[in-house]
Order: C-alpha cells, then structure tokens, then sequence
C-alpha cells in the first residue's frame, strides 16, 4: 500500500474521531451544567437526531483508520495482527453502536424533563443497556492493550515504541482521576467526550509514526 494511501487513511482515523466527539457534545454540551443527563434532557431534537447520524458516519471512518494498523502489524505474526486488526475493528464498531444506543437515553431524559418525570428512572433502563454494550468493548480492549503493547515493544511491528505512549490504555484507566481535575464546561467537553479523545490522539499518532515508514 502507497504511503499516501496509508496517510489519508489514517486521517480517516482522525475525522472520524472528530465527528463522533462533536456526536457527544450534540448530546452532553450545555454552557454552565456538568449534568449530562440533564443536558440531553434540554437538547433541541435535531441535536439528538445529529448526533445519532454521527455514530454511523464515525464508524465507518474508524473503520478505514483500523487499516494503517494492520498494515504496521505486516512485521508480526499473522495471529498477532489478526487478534490486534479485529479486536480493534470490533471496537471502533461498538463505539457506533454505544453512541447510537444514547438516543434512547436522550429521547427518555427528553421526555422525563418535559413530563416533570424522574429523569434517572426514566433512563434506567437505556442507560443499563448501553453498559452492558459497553462490556464487550472492554473485553476486546483488555486483549487488544496486551497483545499491541507487547508486540510494539518487542519491536515486531511498524510501529515506534513510543507508539505506546499514546496508546489509550493509561488515560482510559484513570479516566475517573483526570476528571476530578476538571470544572464547569472543561469538564463537560473533555469528559463527554474522552473515549473519542483518546481515539483522535491514537489516530493521529499512528499516522505520524508512519508518515515515512516503509514495510
């Protein structure tokens, strides 16, 4: 594969962690409130329906993001690239599906906040069923930060080992310490949309490692 190929499709990477990042801020951002519930309970309907046509749109660009790193797995044994590309192909797909699944949780606080309802019984159920989503991404999460991490650092791959400095597995694990240093909308934008975050600096990292890099 051409290396300009490789670049832009990396940078699909990139875009498409962008756009499902805006998806989130459609649902959660509302100047002067951390309640994410209650900001999807307040958004505009267009907002909600936006938002959900960013999961599918992201997705498919995640998707073309994944193939620079296959690509950098060449090196490695066929299992190791195989276990990295579909682990990864699995998450960028959950990731869609958990985010399109936030509608219900939207369309729910819409309607507990206009009905004077209780918003968290209102959204119980949407809200246990995202999570449950979500458990699946974080078992191929498990697998995949093993098995990349290893392979990187024992030099099988195309990768740069400080490739794994911008791996998402640290920032992910202490997501919950990070965002007590947050306040007011910081807290808002960079919380309400952290996975996506750590995504588009992956991306972008990825890209840059190898930019010039030959098989």
């Amino acid at each position: 594969m051409s290396k300009t190929r490789l670049r832009l499709l990396g940078l699909c990477g990139v875009l498409g962690g962008v756009i499902l990042f805006a998806g989130d801020m459609l649902f959660y951002y509302r100047s002067g409130s951390n309640d994410l519930l209650f900001n999807m309970g307040h958004v505009s309907d267009w907002r909600i329906s936006l938002s959900g046509i960013s999961a599918l749109l992201a997705t498919w660009l995640y998707l073309l993001g994944v193939i620079p790193v296959y690509h950098a797995f060449k090196p490695a044994s066929s299992a190791v690239r195989n276990v990295v590309s579909l682990s990864f192909a699995g998450i960028v797909i959950i990731y869609g599906i958990v985010h399109a699944a936030y509608v219900a949780i939207a369309v729910s606080a819409k309607i507990a906040a206009e009905h004077g309802l209780d918003i968290e019984t209102a959204t119980e159920l949407a809200r246990n069923t995202n999570n449950l989503l979500r458990l699946f991404a974080y078992s191929l999460f498990a697998v995949l930060s093993v098995v990349f991490i290893r392979a990187v650092w024992k030099r099988q791959t195309l990768y740069p080992r400080w490739i794994i400095g911008f791996f998402p597995l640290i920032p992910f694990v202490f997501q919950s310490l990070i965002g007590k240093g947050l306040t007011g909308n910081a807290w808002t934008i960079i919380m309400g949309g952290y996975l996506n975050i750590l995504l588009i600096v992956f991306f972008a990292a990825s890209t840059v490692a190898l930019w010039n890099k030959n098989d």
